[in-house]
């Protein structure tokens, strides 16, 4: 049987924010690609870079297993391998040296080898995936067995270098429609532990992710889609709920992250999805990923409430109509607030993801954003930079401005990296800002409800407690954004 050893490029120590933050997810997608492999006969292993402090851990894996293959696959459906963060490709790098020193053939699949090929090609790897995977990767496998004398030329979503040395890009790869043929994710190469006890310690409880779909059908023009492109396809919301049920049992976690792009985009599928979950009796909390345009209607939210869903994180993005427009956004600025009404109408927490620094932005359309915040005080925010990453529309339009940094070190780079309206500086520190008045605004919010009584327990005393801190270091960060851009700080 021919051993295959898998890994990604996913290191938790190597970006601080994460770290601290405690939330890791095993490689989902991993898991898949392993399973697809074992299920066709060949003798799959994993080693799982998230809690390694250095790429050259691989090494006792790479001696004791002896692969074959070596195969980097990262885990399409988290957000952090989408960035493609440099600390992430120099590890992969490393790897990708260490298994070919062992004689291995190595395969690359990640969104970061899709935009930079030719330097994992450069570093070693024999061929870089690019689109949905594990097909290719069967075929390619499978290719290399047969000890062929020729390019692998016929098979579908594959870039190597030639015999004359040429970086060649074969067709592309169809998506799968029916990804219920696949087999479960291999879940028992995982050591959960690890990730129990890191949820357990930073939050006192377990989530563990899950995926109901591939790709996402929008085209808002600063999102790569390097994976699952544009198609949208989706499990049988009765398998997913099998699969949920099944794993409580063996890991017994209490909270998911449904890690689609978006989630639910067919209002049928929430439905039957809450009536399977209630049929058996399947009860756990969990947030999802969508749009304001999909939360509208107050039935799919009551299906959304019914099966659990503790929390939506919605990509509103801006609070301008102007920039949703040029992002190409497809929202509105009024279904952003009325989708956040209809959620906590129906118990559901509302996250908003945020955007700083679009080309075009303004000060009063940063102070549309901070009235949004201040209007619907949702229960988290998640505040970015905006990223320009290959194969999209804004790259397009940025790139050339971009300098030698393409992309960031760590989740918590937020170097904006073209030129914007205002300097980098100037964003940085307003994303602190505005994250100390939201905390500032939630914390008096959270004073009035203790007062009047809307809301008990020591979480919102402790929010009402921070006020002073909070109004304290928003004006720290005011003095600095003022001394960056003195007219544009002055009217917030």
């Amino acid at each position: 049987m021919v051993n295959v050893l898998f890994t990604h490029s996913y290191f938790l120590h190597f970006d601080p924010k994460q770290l601290q933050t405690g939330m890791p997810y095993p490689p989902l997608a991993t898991l898949y690609a392993a399973a697809v492999l074992r299920e066709a006969g060949y003798n799959v292993s994993l080693y799982d870079v998230q809690f390694s402090k250095s790429p050259q851990d691989i090494l006792p894996s790479l001696n004791a297993f002896k692969p074959r293959f070596f195969v980097v696959y990262d885990d399409a459906f988290n957000y952090l391998s989408k960035m493609c963060l440099t600390n992430m490709r120099d590890a992969a790098c490393a790897m990708i040296k260490r298994a070919k020193e062992q004689n291995c053939t190595v395969i690359i699949s990640s969104s970061d080898a899709t935009d930079h090929a030719e330097h994992y090609l450069n570093t070693g790897a024999d061929a870089v995936i690019v689109g949905e995977a594990e097909q290719t990767l069967l075929e390619y496998i499978r290719f290399s067995e047969a000890n062929t004398q020729t390019d692998p030329s016929a098979i579908s979503g594959l870039i190597y270098k030639t015999r004359e040395g040429k970086v060649h890009k074969t067709a592309p790869r169809q998506v799968l429609k029916d990804l219920d043929q696949l087999p479960l994710p291999a879940w028992d190469l995982v050591k959960i532990e690890p990730y129990r006890e890191t949820w357990l310690k930073h939050h006192g409880y377990f989530s563990l992710n899950f995926v109901t779909t591939r790709g996402c059908p929008y085209k808002c023009n600063w999102c790569a889609k390097p994976i699952y492109g544009n198609r949208y396809n989706s499990h049988a919301p009765e398998r997913v709920v099998e699969q949920i049920a099944d794993l409580q049992k063996r890991f017994g976690f209490t909270h998911i992250w449904f890690a689609d792009d978006i989630f639910g985009l067919k209002p049928d599928w929430l439905r039957r999805f809450a009536e399977h979950c209630r049929l058996t009796n399947t009860k756990v909390k969990y947030k999802i990923q969508s749009r304001a345009d999909l939360l509208l209607e107050e039935d799919n939210i009551r299906h959304l409430a019914d099966s659990g869903c503790d929390t939506v994180w919605m990509g509103a993005e801006s609070g301008s109509q102007k920039i949703l427009d040029a992002m190409d956004k497809g929202t509105k600025v009024e279904q952003i607030y009325e989708a956040t009404r209809l959620l906590k109408k129906n118990g559901i927490k509302v996250a908003l993801f945020l955007q700083l620094g679009y080309s075009g932005e303004t000060i009063h359309d940063i102070q549309l954003t901070l009235k949004m915040v201040k209007d619907l005080l949702p229960d988290d925010l998640g505040i970015s930079v905006s990223y320009p990453l290959p194969g999209t529309k804004f790259y397009e339009s940025v790139k050339a401005q971009l300098s030698s940094k393409s992309n960031w070190t760590d989740s918590d780079d937020l170097d904006l990296m073209f030129q914007s309206t205002y300097k980098p500086e100037f964003y940085k520190r307003l994303q602190r800002y505005i994250h100390h008045r939201y905390r500032m605004w939630m914390g008096l919010q959270n004073g009035q409800d203790f007062i009047t009584g809307k809301k008990r327990g020591l979480a919102a005393l402790k929010q009402f407690l921070s006020v002073p801190k909070n109004s304290l270091k928003s004006g720290i960060e005011k003095h600095h954004l003022k001394k960056l851009e003195p007219d544009a700080a002055a009217s917030l």
